[in-house]
């Protein structure tokens, strides 16, 4: 990490609002796309961070991104919302999102939001911490209708996307927070690996014929290949049901989904948020969630592990020093961001002197 280039944190986020910007994007959510994205690469999330922003112009330049305007709201019942966010940026739509559910969450114990046809909404690490900091629980979970590479548990065509499930959880301290997949990689990181023409050490994926394979090539031969579930050849199921759940999750309360015709690269969202206040109270749950992250921080580390580690402590910690000595971009990265940010007359940062 620390061989890599590094740019100021706050000059990487300029770059981003101001290049989405130019292209047409209103400000107020460039701003919420740049934060986002930042936020993915400061947290070591780099296949989801500023990686993302030449993909995402490129959706602004074919039309298939909204850039203005506000998500319909298709349902609303108390504490339940339903929206139609018609392709607006992912990253903006969520953050709007918690804050229409925390006065919900506060008056009802729980609120919960859909989205149908959002864009894109990056890294859900990102999210945890506007909720946690607010001394809420929060579950972020999202599916893309329009891709398909993750085969079931015994098949060999491709019916989900990872479906990630986020959850940030408070502390009297430093948050858990929990950023998984039901896949056994994400499609940014088999895409960075096949570019680079590398394999990965562990059969992450199986060919068409159903053969397990590490090499992500796989997933563009024809016929396709698939990438496994989490648990793999032997204990699949455990993958193909974490899937399953989230699509009744996303598109099975949003009424959107797979059923349906694809419009596009994007997400249907599941957010919900939980206030401790409302069932045991935010000190009982402190003390049970601090006691298990002492339990686990205590536990004595297998060989070859110095310490054992809760979700987020590592990416929270990460992202401290990258605010402190600047962000450390994914070799990859730069050069695509000035490739895109020249068709706009706007230059990437200085690399911070080393």
């Amino acid at each position: 990490m620390n061989a890599r280039v590094r740019y100021r944190a706050d000059a990487l986020q300029d770059f981003a609002r101001r290049l989405l910007v130019k292209a047409g994007m209103e400000e107020v959510k460039a701003q919420a796309v740049a934060q986002t994205l930042l936020d993915g690469d400061l947290m070591g999330h780099d296949t989801h961070g500023l990686a993302l922003l030449p993909g995402y112009i490129g959706e602004i330049e074919r039309g298939t991104m909204t850039c203005s305007g506000e998500p319909e709201v298709i349902s609303e019942r108390g504490a339940s919302l339903l929206w139609d966010g018609r392709r607006l940026p992912g990253p903006w739509l969520v953050l709007s999102g918690i804050d229409a559910l925390v006065p919900k969450a506060r008056e009802h114990g729980s609120a919960t939001l859909v989205i149908r046809r959002s864009h894109h909404i990056a890294c859900l690490a990102s999210y945890l911490e506007k909720a946690t900091g607010e001394g809420f629980l929060i579950v972020l979970s999202s599916s893309d209708p329009a891709v398909q590479s993750v085969a079931p548990h015994g098949g060999t065509r491709s019916v989900f996307t990872p479906n990630p499930i986020a959850a940030g959880i408070p502390t009297s301290g430093t948050p858990f927070l929990i950023d998984i997949s039901a896949s056994t990689v994400t499609n940014g990181m088999t895409a960075r690996q096949h570019k680079a023409g590398q394999v990965f050490e562990e059969a992450c994926f199986l060919d068409a014929e159903g053969n397990p394979s590490g090499d992500p090539g796989v997933l563009s031969a024809d016929p396709p290949g698939s990438i496994l579930p989490v648990g793999g050849m032997t204990y699949g199921h455990k993958g193909f049901g974490l899937a399953l759940l989230i699509e009744a999750l996303t598109g099975g309360l949003a009424g959107h989904g797979r059923a349906d015709p694809a419009d596009g690269w994007g997400a249907t969202v599941f957010l919900s948020l939980y206030d401790p206040a409302a069932f045991g109270g935010p000190a009982a749950f402190t003390r049970q969630m601090d006691w298990i992250g002492e339990a686990c921080r205590d536990n004595p580390p297998r060989p070859g592990t110095s310490s054992v580690r809760m979700p987020g402590d590592r990416g929270l910690a990460l992202k401290r020093e990258q605010l402190r000595e600047g962000v450390a971009l994914h070799p990859t990265i730069a050069p695509a961001l000035s490739a895109c940010a020249q068709r706009y007359d706007i230059r990437l940062p200085e690399v911070l002197a080393g």
